[in-house]
C-alpha cells in the first residue's frame, strides 16, 4: 500500500554500477563528439562551396553554425573531464574502502588469537620446556660420564695433565 504512495525505495547504486554507468555516458559523449566534428567539418566544406559560388552571407553563415559546433564539442570535453574526474574518485574510494576492510578483517582475526593465547598458559609452557631441557641435560650428562676402565684412564689423564701444569 505504501510503495503504491510513495514508490519502492531505489536500491543503493554500488561502485560497480555507477561506474558502469559513467562508462556508458562517456561513450554516450564521445559518439556526440564525433557526430559535432562531423557537422563542422561539413559546414566548413558548405561555407566554401558558397565561397566559390560568391555567396558570402551564407558562407558566414556556415562558418558561425561551425563555430556552435565547436563550442558544443569544448563543453562535451568539459562533461568527459568531469566524469572522468568522477570515475577517478570513486575507484579511489573504492580501493580505499578494501583497505580499511582488510585491516578490520586483519584486527579481528589477531583479537581472536591473542584471545586464545593466554599469557598465562604462555609461561607455563615455558616453564615446562625449561623443565624439559634442564631434564634433557642431566640426562645427556648421566650418559655422556665414563664408567669402569675409562673412568680410571680419564682420572690418570686428569691427573698427569694437572702435575704438567704445577
Amino acid at each position: 500500500m505504501f510503495s503504491r504512495m510513495f514508490g519502492k525505495p531505489k536500491p543503493e547504486a554500488t561502485t560497480v554500477t555507477t561506474l558502469d554507468k559513467l562508462n556508458e555516458t562517456l561513450e554516450m559523449l564521445e559518439k556526440k563528439e564525433k557526430v559535432l566534428l562531423k557537422k563542422a567539418a561539413a559546414e566548413v566544406e558548405k561555407a566554401k562551396e558558397f565561397t566559390r559560388a560568391k555567396n558570402k552571407r551564407a558562407a558566414i553563415q556556415c562558418l558561425k553554425r561551425k563555430r556552435l559546433y565547436e563550442q558544443q564539442v569544448e563543453q562535451l570535453g568539459n562533461f568527459q573531464l568531469r566524469i572522468h574526474d568522477q570515475m577517478i574518485m570513486l575507484e579511489g574510494a573504492k580501493a580505499t574502502t578494501e583497505t580499511v576492510d582488510a585491516l578490520r578483517t586483519g584486527a579481528k582475526a589477531m583479537k581472536a588469537m591473542q584471545k586464545a593465547v593466554n599469557i598465562d598458559d604462555v609461561d607455563k609452557t615455558m616453564d615446562e620446556i625449561n623443565e624439559q631441557t634442564e631434564n634433557m641435560k642431566q640426562i645427556q650428562e648421566a650418559l655422556s660420564a665414563p664408567i669402569g676402565a675409562a673412568a680410571d684412564f680419564d682420572e690418570c689423564r686428569m691427573s698427569w695433565r694437572l702435575n704438567l701444569k704445577s
